[in-house]
C-alpha cells in the first residue's frame, strides 16, 4: 500500500475509534461531527472527505471488501454456501478478538437508531453485493447469475440474524457461535427442502 493510502486508512481509523469513544461515553444523538473531528485532531472539513455524514461513521466499515477476497480465495469447487461460511468463520474470530466492544456498539447503533436503521438496507446490500462478487466469476461480477444472488442474500440474513441476537442479548453470547449456529439452520433449512 502505498504512504498516501496508508496515512488516508490511518485517518480513517482514527475518526471512527474517535467517533466510537463518543458514541459510548455521550450517546448517538448527542455527538456532533465537530466533537468528533476535535476527538480525532483533525478539522471537520476533513471529517467530511472521510465520512460524508455522521451515519457514515457508524454505515461504513472494512469488512465487505476483506470477505469478498477471502470468499475468492476459497476453492471454486466448494458450494457457494460453504465458500461464504468458511471466509465468515475464518474472519470473524480475528476481528471479534480485537473489536468486540466496537462491533457491538456498532451493531446496537445500526439496530436502535432510527437514522441509522433508515439506512441500514444500504449496508446489507453491500454486504450482499461483496458476497456475490466473491462468487461470481469476473465476467459475472456485475450481473450476477440469480443463484449466486440468492446464495449471497440467504447468507446477509444469516449474518445479521446472529449479530441482531447477539446485540439483543447484550453480547453475552459469543458471536462467533451464534453465526455458526445461524449457518447451521440455514444448511440444515436448505436440506430439508431438497
Amino acid at each position: 500500500m502505498h504512504w498516501r493510502e496508508q496515512k488516508k486508512a490511518r485517518t480513517r481509523n482514527t475518526l471512527r475509534e474517535a467517533a466510537f469513544r463518543l458514541f459510548a461515553e455521550h450517546g448517538y444523538q448527542d455527538t456532533t461531527v465537530a466533537q468528533i473531528a476535535t476527538e480525532a485532531g483533525v478539522s471537520h472539513m476533513t471529517f467530511f472527505r472521510y465520512f460524508p455524514t455522521k451515519e457514515d461513521v457508524v454505515l461504513q466499515d472494512d469488512y465487505d471488501p476483506m470477505l469478498e477476497e477471502m470468499i475468492r480465495a476459497q476453492p471454486p469447487r466448494k458450494p457457494p454456501l460453504h465458500r461464504v461460511r468458511d471466509a465468515i468463520m475464518d474472519a470473524i474470530p480475528d476481528v471479534y478478538a480485537q473489536h468486540r466492544h466496537t462491533l457491538l456498539l456498532r451493531s446496537r447503533l445500526l439496530l436502535t437508531t432510527p437514522a441509522l436503521r433508515s439506512r441500514m438496507s444500504e449496508s446489507l446490500r453491500g454486504s450482499q453485493i461483496a458476497f456475490e462478487r466473491g462468487l461470481s466469476d469476473p465476467a459475472d461480477a456485475e450481473s450476477p447469475p440469480l443463484a449466486v444472488r440468492t446464495v449471497a442474500l440467504a447468507c446477509v440474513a444469516a449474518l445479521t440474524t446472529a449479530i441482531t441476537v447477539w446485540v439483543e442479548q447484550d453480547g453475552d453470547q459469543d458471536l462467533p457461535t451464534l453465526i455458526h449456529r445461524a449457518f447451521d439452520a440455514l444448511e440444515t433449512a436448505g436440506a430439508q427442502d431438497g
